[in-house]
């Protein structure tokens, strides 16, 4: 199965100047676990997950000198990237390897969707149950 099969077309995004908590809140209210970063062109620039935001704000005290000011301050710069074209075992293993829950889709080169362990999972799922 080809990713454009399975993938999410719909990519939440925020800017680099949003604060870790603006970012948190918004995966809050989209029911997510990751945010990619796209500059003004829509080009990515990184990607911040539900994990680097709770290590972020669960380490605050109250004095709020630690608090970093944007999201380009924490967010990875390496975002991983798959084709519309490529499989979704090779996603699965891609994922594996580098040991992260989702990948952002690409398609001649522009962000297009998004394939998670989870969209992945539901296929799996899918296929093993065998209705009643």
């Amino acid at each position: 199965m080809k990713i454009k099969e399975a993938m999410n077309p719909s990519i939440i995004t925020i800017n680099s100047n949003t604060t870790p908590l603006e970012a948190f809140q918004k995966m809050y209210k989209e029911g997510i676990r990751r945010l990619f970063v796209m500059d003004n062109d829509g080009k990515p620039q990184g990607v911040v997950s539900y994990t680097d935001l709770i290590g972020v704000l669960g380490s605050i005290k109250p004095s709020k000198e630690n608090i970093p000011q944007n999201i380009a301050e924490i967010m990875s710069r390496n975002i991983m990237t798959i084709s519309v074209d490529d499989t979704i075992k090779n996603a699965a293993n891609l994922m594996i390897r580098a040991d992260i829950s989702g990948l952002l889709v690409l398609e001649d080169n522009k962000p297009v969707g998004v394939i998670t362990k989870t969209d992945i999972c539901r296929l799996v799922a899918a296929e093993l149950l065998v209705p009643v």
